[in-house]
């Protein structure tokens, strides 16, 4: 009997994922517990391992498909996928083997002419925010027919704001554009349809030549076709002639009725025939001369979904919460001289480096033991009180900044905070923090000092109320007992939502902050 390979259960916070590798073909024999499939998330990188031993016998979800939740990827039967197909191959002749061929031949035609039919997704707009009622659609990077790869840009949704670009959700190709350049789409508007796999070399069954520049004819009629002189351009072509500076009259149309398309002009660019004259010697070396000082190169590639899902969530942070940042500094000098004094007692005894987070994690904790508001969540019309403290740390990883989220902070020892921040960096630098590392968080801690920031104003993590920012470590004249005296301060910054807390009690906070830290006996070290 098959088993059933499902995708993990995502939380709440996550709806889809991305099939991003398969480490088994079907008919390969696997391990129970062994990695078969990674789903990529718009947080992390889940395993899928295989629930039993046996044949990986189907694959129901290919390379760069997005699954849901529990989603059935694929199947594990019990015996030798090779030897059910000698079985199924030798059973009888004639007739039944001419019916096999024949059903098996749709599934080979689809691998070699995906064209031939896949998973169909609608092409949305994107979300617009509160602000922007409506986009046009300002250009189609791509035609009808045309093969894209999954994230490569389809088209771009202007604003009265911003340009934002849809790109494609899998490799195929547009079956059908349902909204044409200069249209007007709201939020969330179906702008086209889109065929998995579809795309590519258009031969095996088609009329050739014939049939790719009827394609192409179609796929130009997108907008409005342009006459210059005794030439057609589709609008596609007029961009790119624009573009490349072109001289229309010295490009051959190929289209209907001797409409320059698309193609056309490419091959103009590319053979470098429909060059315009220059008028004069003198402007040809004005121009020529930028070429001598190097070229200008820029490179264009889609946003990943970790990246376009700290756009989105930083855009509705500032969107929806009241957000005000009040500072204030500490004086790092007693943290400084306790982390000395202990930093080779505490290595030893622990096995691990004494550093400053620590520190702050345990002194945000009782902080926030006194001050609720700070500590609460915002849910709708609806106040979360928290009876814990579970802090994120924002780390910084070659993907992106995640958060993942130490919990019950209140009962760590200082060496556990440590322990657990090395950790979650190295699995963020690897991309193994898992999705139960990266969920819930009362209250965050980002450290820009890391980087050499002074001083920043951080962004709330909706759905939580605050966020403190901790800075650079730098020695400044401070005026102490009535003498100026140079010491290592750090300034702080606390970012809250307005609608839960008021002004005094993120002060307060604050200074009860500032108070922990410049007092670290307060403060058990566990050495």
């Amino acid at each position: 009997m098959a088993t059933e390979i499902k995708a993990p259960t995502f939380p709440e916070s996550v709806a889809e994922g991305t099939v991003a590798a398969w480490h088994k073909k079907p008919g390969d024999s696997v391990e129970r517990d062994e990695l078969i499939v990674e789903i990529e998330t718009d947080k992390v990188v889940l395993e899928v391992v295989a629930p039993e031993a046996g044949t990986l016998t189907d694959v129901m979800a290919e390379e760069g498909d997005t699954v849901q939740s529990e989603q059935v990827l694929g199947k594990i039967g019990e015996g030798s996928a090779s030897g059910s197909k000698e079985e199924k191959s030798s059973s009888d002749d004639g007739a039944e083997k001419t019916e096999e061929k024949a059903d098996a031949k749709p599934s080979e035609e689809k691998q070699e002419k995906p064209a031939g039919g896949g998973k169909q997704h609608d092409v949305k707009a994107p979300s617009f925010p509160e602000s922007i009622q409506e986009g046009t659609v300002a250009t189609w990077h791509k035609k009808v027919g045309e093969a894209v790869k999954r994230d490569e840009v389809l088209a771009d949704i202007e604003t009265d704001k911003v340009v934002l670009e849809v790109v494609a959700p899998a490799d195929g190709a547009l079956a059908e554009i349902k909204a044409e350049e200069g249209s007007q789409v709201e939020s969330e508007a179906i702008l086209a349809t889109f065929t998995e796999g579809a795309g590519g070399d258009s031969s095996g069954g088609d009329s050739g030549g014939d049939s790719a520049s009827a394609k192409a004819d179609s796929s130009d009629d997108d907008g409005a076709d342009e006459k210059v002189g005794d030439k057609i351009l589709a609008p596609a072509a007029r961009k790119m002639v624009a573009e490349h500076d072109l001289d229309v009259a010295k490009i051959e149309g190929t289209g209907k009725g001797g409409r320059i398309l698309k193609e056309d002009v490419q091959k103009a660019v590319k053979d470098g025939s429909a060059k315009k004259a220059a008028k004069s010697s003198a402007p040809a070396k004005s121009a020529a001369a930028p070429a001598a000082e190097g070229e200008r190169i820029e490179k264009r590639v889609p946003m990943s979904r970790l990246r376009q899902t700290i756009a989105k969530r930083l855009v509705q942070a500032q969107q929806t919460a009241a957000m005000l940042t009040t500072y204030n500094e500490v004086d790092m000098t007693e943290i400084m001289a306790l982390r000395a004094q202990y930093k080779e007692t505490f290595l030893k005894a622990h096995d691990i480096k004494l550093g400053f987070m620590g520190f702050f994690v345990k002194a945000a904790s009782e902080a926030l033991k006194r001050f609720p508001d700070v500590n609460a969540s915002i849910d709708g019309t609806d106040i979360v009180y928290h009876g814990y403290q579970d802090i994120g740390v924002a780390v910084s990883t070659d993907r992106g900044l995640v958060v993942p989220v130490l919990r019950d902070t209140d009962s760590m020892k200082i060496a556990d905070v440590e322990r657990k921040i090395v950790d979650f960096g190295k699995r963020g630098r690897d991309g193994k923090l898992g999705m139960d590392d990266m969920i819930g968080g009362t209250f965050t801690i980002t450290n820009g000092g890391t980087f050499g920031s002074l001083m920043s104003t951080p962004i709330i993590n909706p759905p939580q109320t605050a966020i403190l920012g901790m800075h650079k470590i730098q020695d400044r004249p401070m005026a102490v007992n009535g003498k100026v005296e140079i010491r290592p301060m750090m300034y702080l910054a606390l970012s809250y939502d307005h609608r839960m807390i008021d002004g005094k009690d993120a002060v307060q906070f604050l200074v009860t902050l500032k108070e922990l830290l410049e007092d670290p006996a307060r403060l058990l070290l566990d050495v």
